[in-house]
C-alpha cells in the first residue's frame, strides 16, 4: 500500500476508540441478557465483531501490526426465530468439484450418449460442459456425489442447509433464484465439509511423533506388560509364591 493511501494515526486512534465503545455495549448487553438466544447480545456481538475487524486492518496497513484476536467469519449462524413446529422445510444442498480429468469425464459422457437412442445427432460429449450436462442430467447429484471420481471429478467443499417454513412455496416461484431469499434466521441445522478442516486438523498433528509413539506401542512386548516369562516349554511360567 502506498504512503498516500495508508490510514492516518487519527483513523487507527477512533478505530481503537471504536472497539472499546463496542466491547462496553457487549458487555452491557451480556448482563442483560433475558435468555439463551438474545437479539440485543447477537446485535452486539456483530458489532464488536465489525469494530475489531475494522481496527485490525486499520492497525495493519498503518502500523504493519495486528491483534491476537480472532474474528468470527460470516458463517455464524444467527438465532433461529422461525416456527416452532415447521410444516414445510426446504434444503439448499452445495457441492463443488473440480474437473480433475477432463478425458474420463468425457469418455463417461460418450456412454451415455451412445445408450440414449433419442440423442440428437449433434455429438455434445465432446466437450467438457457438454460432457457435463449430459452426466447431470442422466444421474442424480448424490449418486454423481458417491462416484464423483468415476466422472473424473474432485470433490471440493459443501454446505447443507435445512430451512423451515410456515408452508410450502407455490410450484415454480423460487427456481429462477433458488437461494436468494433464504432467512438464516429460519436455518434448522447446517452441515459444512471442507477441506480447510482437514488443513486445520493437520497442522495441530504432529505425523511423525504420532507414528512413532504408536509404533513404540506396538514394539512394546506383551511379555514385559504381564509380569512374566515363558519356561522352558513356551508357557509363561508361574509366578513365585510370595515367601
Amino acid at each position: 500500500m502506498s504512503d498516500a493511501a495508508q490510514p492516518t494515526a487519527a483513523e487507527v486512534r477512533a478505530a481503537a476508540e471504536a472497539v472499546k465503545t463496542a466491547l462496553d455495549r457487549h458487555l452491557a448487553a451480556v448482563e442483560r441478557r433475558s435468555g439463551e438466544e438474545d437479539p440485543a447480545v447477537y446485535d452486539a456481538f456483530n458489532e464488536l465483531a465489525a469494530a475489531a475487524e475494522a481496527y485490525d486492518e486499520l492497525l495493519y496497513d498503518r502500523y504493519d501490526e495486528v491483534t491476537p484476536f480472532e474474528i468470527p467469519g460470516e458463517d455464524t449462524l444467527p438465532p433461529y426465530t422461525g416456527p416452532e413446529e415447521p410444516s414445510a422445510l426446504s434444503v439448499l444442498i452445495r457441492r463443488d468439484y473440480a474437473v480433475a480429468e477432463p478425458q474420463r469425464l468425457m469418455a463417461q459422457a460418450r456412454r451415455v450418449e451412445a445408450a440414449d437412442d433419442e440423442a440428437p445427432d449433434v455429438e455434445t460429449s465432446g466437450t467438457v460442459h457438454g460432457a457435463l450436462g449430459l452426466l447431470f442430467g442422466e444421474f442424480e447429484p448424490d449418486e454423481i456425489a458417491s462416484r464423483h471420481k468415476e466422472f473424473g471429478l474432485e470433490e471440493g467443499d459443501s454446505t447443507l442447509w435445512v430451512t423451515a417454513a410456515d408452508e410450502s412455496a407455490e410450484p415454480g416461484e423460487w427456481l429462477e433464484a433458488p437461494f436468494e431469499q433464504v432467512d438464516p434466521q429460519r436455518v434448522v441445522c447446517r452441515f459444512d465439509v471442507s477441506a480447510v478442516f482437514d488443513e486445520e486438523f493437520d497442522d495441530d498433528l504432529d505425523d511423525e511423533d504420532a507414528l512413532a509413539e504408536l509404533d513404540e506401542d506396538l514394539d512394546t512386548d506383551p511379555d514385559e506388560d504381564l509380569g512374566t516369562d515363558p519356561d522352558d516349554d513356551g508357557e509363561p511360567a508361574r509366578l513365585e509364591a510370595d515367601r
